[in-house]
């Protein structure tokens, strides 16, 4: 889950964090805070990840030469009409509906309207402070575009955008969060619904790096600099 800018005394939205193991388990304590101190101070993409497991009391040494897939819960980047039109004063040739507003809505969301979700806009939904957090995190310690969505140091960390409302309808979500829990208490450690979210966007990161056949991929002519929700497909409804 991803919180604004100052998001520390701010009840209902906060950054929080949720860590998994190659073996999907559910490891160190889920933590819900403000990630923006954590963001200035870490001088590289390695002192960041040390930071980010600190945070969940877990040990960076034991991962040193493990790669590590973060999962963010914001937008990570604005549409081309945006960008052309805030930098080039170039306009499309019409707006008509909201959802397939080219200023508001990237490909990746025009994507997900179409297939039965309703994703908001960092530029009408007053989400500006959380995908301008996330895109500084990823300039700071991504900062390079591996394929359309894929953010890496290309070294340690990749990054990838999420979504978890879009969760919500997918079995293979729902079967992979049962056996996170299986033989613990269900709620260990999610005290806040953001926990909740940091947790299925830690699922979708694993599913990245172990099932990426589970997730919905970019379209081939996504523009690369606009990034991509990933979503489990089987949480999608058809477009027809």
């Amino acid at each position: 889950m991803w919180g604004g800018w100052n998001c520390d005394k701010n009840p209902a939205s906060r950054d929080a964090l949720a860590v998994l193991n190659s073996q999907c388990q559910l490891i160190g304590k889920p933590w819900r805070g403000n990630l923006r101190r954590c963001i200035n101070q870490a001088s590289d993409s390695a002192d960041f990840i040390s930071r980010l497991l600190g945070y969940c009391a877990l040990d960076a040494s034991g991962f040193r030469a493990a790669p590590v897939v973060l999962a963010i819960d914001t937008p990570l980047g604005f549409s081309t009409a945006f960008i052309e039109l805030l930098v080039h004063g170039r306009a499309v040739d019409a707006v008509e509906g909201s959802s397939s507003n080219p200023y508001l809505f990237r490909q990746t969301e025009r994507f997900l309207f179409e297939r039965g979700l309703s994703p908001l806009s960092a530029v009408k939904d007053m989400i500006g402070s959380q995908a301008t957090k996330g895109m500084h995190a990823l300039a700071r310690f991504a900062p390079d575009i591996e394929q359309c969505g894929v953010w890496t140091d290309n070294h340690l960390l990749s990054a990838i955008e999420a979504y978890p409302a879009s969760c919500k309808r997918s079995s293979t979500l729902e079967g992979l969060r049962t056996s996170v829990f299986q033989g613990a208490d269900k709620n260990w450690g999610l005290e806040h619904v953001d926990q909740e979210d940091a947790l299925t966007c830690a699922l979708i990161a694993w599913l990245f790096h172990f099932q990426p056949e589970q997730l919905a991929q970019p379209c081939v002519d996504v523009p690369r600099h606009e990034g991509w929700i990933f979503v489990p497909e089987d949480g999608l409804a058809s477009s027809s």
